[in-house]
């Protein structure tokens, strides 16, 4: 049974990275060996009630590249780069452990996790209870999944082995129709990306469009393309609940304040009546 859908594209070779790096993981260390660590890893913070804090969440996003921008740093250090984004207000990290797209590691999420209080994602395309059990063993506390990434059947499978740990889970998606098998999985936090799959453009108001869809009571962040106050501001108003920022704070000279900023954005902009 294969675990994923068949995308072309960058996105389809992305989620082949993503096996591959899985079973070069799993070789070195097996499935029983990291969930064993995943039982004795620190307690899980509560990724789930940071989102649903007062005001608009800003989970501030780690990564030393782009698959489409190229290197954002050459300086990585993501313990500090961590402790500036706490400093500026962030409500949870999104670390990335994706190595061939972004350069991350899954070690990451164990050194940002010692850094600071606040909750920690693993960001990745998750295709195997393997890198579940890898993030709760590193000391995550969430985990993305990505609909498009997964059939249907994968994406239950791998919902239900992340609750198993004990995880958060943000389920991601592009469409109506992904947004609705979110809610039928029982999804409670739903990331809206901005970016066409197809073709890489970025529509900031797709999450206005689905907030319509998703129950007041699920959280709602906004994912990429949030590159100023103003972006956030209006996902705000849209119904956004939390943004996810990644490209935008790693390009910050003073990451600490353009998270302060990005949190700050709505104190003037009122939300709209979500039904």
């Amino acid at each position: 049974m294969t675990s994923q859908t068949v995308m072309p594209g960058l996105l389809g070779e992305l989620i082949e990275a993503a096996h591959r790096q899985t079973a070069a993981r799993r070789a070195e260390f097996p499935l029983a060996e990291v969930e064993s660590r995943a039982r004795t890893a620190p307690a899980v913070r509560d990724f789930g009630a940071a989102l649903r804090a007062p005001g608009l969440g800003v989970i501030a996003e780690l990564k030393p590249r782009s698959p489409l921008k190229g290197p954002l740093t050459d300086d990585y250090r993501p313990a500090e780069l961590a402790r500036s984004y706490e400093v500026g207000g962030a409500c949870a990290l999104s670390v990335l452990a994706h190595t061939e797209g972004f350069g991350g590691r899954p070690e990451d999420l164990a050194t940002v996790r010692e850094a600071v209080d606040l909750p920690v994602m693993r960001k990745d395309f998750i295709v195997d209870e393997y890198q579940i059990a890898e993030a709760r063993a590193y000391g995550a506390d969430a985990v993305l999944l990505v609909v498009a990434a997964l059939t249907e059947q994968r994406l239950a499978e791998l919902y239900a082995y992340a609750q198993g740990q004990g995880l958060h889970i943000l389920v991601e998606v592009h469409s109506e129709a992904e947004a609705h098998a979110a809610l039928a999985l029982g999804a409670l936090n739903i990331g809206v990306n901005h970016r066409d799959l197809r073709d890489f453009r970025i529509d900031l108001s797709l999450t206005g469009r689905l907030r319509a869809q998703v129950p007041a009571d699920r959280v709602l962040v906004a994912e990429s393309g949030v590159r100023s106050p103003a972006d956030a501001r209006r996902l705000r108003a849209d119904g956004a609940d939390a943004v996810l920022v990644g490209e935008t704070l790693m390009r910050s000279a003073d990451p600490a304040a353009a998270v302060a900023e990005l949190k700050n954005s709505h104190a003037h902009g009122t939300t709209q009546e979500r039904s």
